[in-house]
Order: structure tokens, then sequence, then C-alpha cells
């Protein structure tokens, strides 16, 4: 449900500006976990504000999206230099070459066989590691797709979606892939979550939010008010209440099953609001590049 008084919504600034806070994640070990994009770092965030960062290998990588692993440690993509990432709770670091040259790897989850699932951005396939970081790579049935935010589904499948192939994508731990193209014409979607029952997934061009049931695959969109609002990635919060980030409109937010859409303002204006995740403390947390992480109590 919306909430019944208006959302507080407070910024924890980072140390450094230009850091680039872009995906962000819940850890099990009752911190946030942030990707630094420009820096080529990783921060954990404690519930209070502590800030630790830790520095990979490479500065120029741009580790890109960030997930809770079955091993307990956090997962997180390499962009730039096409590698899987992977650090534990005590700031230990390694990393992963993808095999095919170029991939680009965006989205990361974990998936229901005890492995990492993860997009390739480049080349148009979906990869899976294992906790040994052996990888296996499925190829798309379709060229020039854009894969991107990828999510387990509560059918036992990974949901992805295809940015420029304007879909949503289905595999399964098999390598069986399935697609569902969306009504709306150049709707680009990007994040993608599951609340238990369906998938939600946001369209950047199109300024919607869209539902895609596991059984058949029927889609339903959601208009914002604002169709230039650029919204960029969604987290369910519980079955039918989800909370997604407005990159273009400096804003959070939020969806019932039955499509009603609420908007807050972010307190700092132009604050690109990228990764968000429901937080230990029940709270919506959400990476803002321009140097801030925000906190959002419904």
């Amino acid at each position: 449900m919306l909430p019944s008084e208006a959302p507080v919504i407070r910024e924890i600034p980072v140390t450094d500006k230009e850091a680039g806070p872009y995906g962000i994640a819940a850890g099990p070990d009752g911190a946030l976990w942030i990707t630094f994009v420009h820096s080529g770092r990783i921060a954990r965030l404690t519930l209070d504000g502590e800030l630790t960062e830790y520095p990979l290998d490479s500065p120029q990588c741009r580790p890109m999206i960030i997930a809770p692993g079955p091993d307990g440690a956090l997962w997180f993509t390499r962009s730039q230099d096409h590698r899987i990432g992977r650090i534990t709770v005590d700031g230990e670091t390694e990393a992963f070459r993808i095999p095919t040259p170029d991939s680009a790897p965006f989205g990361i989850t974990a998936g229901p066989d005890g492995a990492m699932w993860f997009t390739q951005m480049n080349t148009d396939r979906i990869g899976r590691a294992t906790g040994k970081g052996e990888i296996t790579e499925f190829a798309l049935p379709v060229a020039g797709a854009f894969p991107s935010a990828i999510t387990a589904g509560p059918d036992g499948a990974l949901w992805f979606t295809l940015n420029q192939a304007n879909a949503i994508g289905r595999i399964t731990v098999d390598g069986d892939i399935t697609l569902h193209p969306l009504p709306t014409p150049g709707a680009a979607p990007v994040g993608i979550t599951t609340d238990g029952t369906a998938l939600w997934f946001v369209e950047i061009a199109a300024g919607q939010i869209g539902r895609i049931s596991v059984d058949g695959g029927e889609i339903e969109e959601f208009p914002l008010p604002d169709r230039t609002a650029k919204p960029h990635a969604v987290v369910a919060a519980s079955a039918g209440d989800c909370w997604f980030t407005e990159w273009g409109a400096n804003r959070l937010g939020h969806i019932t099953a039955t499509g009603e859409i609420a908007e807050y303002d972010l307190p700092s204006p132009s604050s690109e609001p990228h990764g968000i995740a429901v937080g230990p403390d029940g709270a919506l947390w959400a990476a803002l590049e321009t140097g801030a992480v925000a906190r959002l109590t419904p």
C-alpha cells in the first residue's frame, strides 16, 4: 500500500563526490554494499552511517550492479574490464574473467541453483558463474538486444530485460530461453525485480512501470505521471509493493499492485538516482551517482 504519510528521505554523502555510487544491495552482515562506478571501489555502509571503501585491482573497471551471493559474499559486475567480482564481508576481493571478449556485464543476481547469473550487454549472452568462478555462457536468440538487469523469478527461472530488443527474457537453469515482447515500442526496459508472485520492470524510454506474469507472460504497463522521468531500477518490498528510481526526474517512486503511483522528490537537485534496495532496517536505500546514498522511511 501507499505510505499513509509523506516518507522521510535522508541523504548520506560519500567521502569522494566523484566516486559515483551506482549499485546497492543489502549484505548478509546487516550493512549496505555499494558500487562506486567512477572510482573503481566497493563500499560498505552501516545503518549508522559508517562508510568503509575497498579499492579494486583496477580503478577503471567500472563496478556496476552488486548482489548478495549464496556463499555469504557480495558479487558484482565489472563492465569495463569484463569480469565478475566477488567481495567478502571482510573486504577480500577477487575477480573472474568472462570468456567472451568485450562482454560488458551489467546485471547480476543469485540463482536458485546456487550460482550467480549475469547479463552481458555487448555480446547478447546470459552468464552463469559458480562459487569458484567457473563461467558458462548462453547465447540469446536475438542480436543487439543489450540485456540489462536480471533477477531470480518465483518460478525457479531467471528473468531479465532486453533494453534494445524491447522485451523481457526468461532463462531456465538449463539454458532454455523465452522472450516476451513489450506492448509499447521502444520502451527500453532496464531494472527488473520479483515480488514473489510476478516480475516488475521499468521502461526507461517510455516512462512506465511494467508487470509480467510467470504463467503465460501476460504484460501490464502503468504510465508514470511524468513520462520523461526515466525510471531506472526497481525493487519489491512485498507482493504488489514496489519502489523505483526516477533517474531523469530526481525522484523515488512507489507503485501498488493496482497501479497506484506516488513520487517523492529527493532533497538534492540532479542527484541521479540509480540502484535501489530494501535495507536490513526495512527502509529503502538508493544510490545517487552524484555522491550520496538516500534512505527513505515509508
